[in-house]
C-alpha cells in the first residue's frame, strides 16, 4: 500500500494563496512608496488575511471537537498534528543589485547565484616577491 506525501496542508486552499498574494503585492507597494495610503492598505488586507486563517484555523478545530465526539481517533491525532505545526508566512522579497525588489523565484536565484558568484570567486593576489 503507497502512503501519498502532503505536500501542504488540507485547509490551504486557493483562497488562502489569494489572501497570500494580496498580503505579498501591499507589503510590495508599501516598500516601493512608504506613505500613508499605503500603511493603511497593507494593515487592512494584513487584517483580513489574519481572519480568514483564524476562520480556518476554528473551522479545524471544531473538525478536531466532532473527530472527537464520534470517536475518529485516527483523524484526531492526524488533525493535532496539523494544529500543531502552526502556519508561518513566507515572503519572498530579495533586492537586487539595482536595488529594486525582486519577487519572482527565478530572478531571486539568480540574485542570489551573482551575490554567491562575487562573494566566493575571489582572484588572489601573491604579494610574495
Amino acid at each position: 500500500m503507497s502512503r501519498s506525501v502532503r505536500t501542504e496542508a488540507a485547509w490551504f486552499d486557493e483562497e488562502c494563496l489569494q489572501f497570500l498574494d494580496q498580503t505579498k503585492q501591499a507589503k510590495l507597494q508599501w516598500l516601493n512608496d512608504p506613505n500613508q495610503s499605503n500603511v493603511d492598505n497593507l494593515n487592512s488586507v494584513e487584517r483580513e488575511s489574519s481572519r480568514h486563517f483564524r476562520n480556518k484555523e476554528k473551522a479545524k478545530i471544531d473538525e478536531l471537537e466532532t473527530n472527537s465526539k464520534i470517536k475518529n481517533i485516527r483523524d484526531l491525532y492526524r488533525g493535532f498534528s496539523d494544529v500543531k505545526k502552526e502556519y508561518q508566512r513566507r515572503t519572498n522579497i530579495v533586492k537586487d543589485e539595482k536595488g529594486d525588489l525582486v519577487t519572482d523565484c527565478h530572478s531571486i536565484l539568480g540574485s542570489w547565484r551573482n551575490h554567491f558568484c562575487q562573494l566566493l570567486n575571489v582572484h588572489w593576489v601573491n604579494d610574495v616577491k
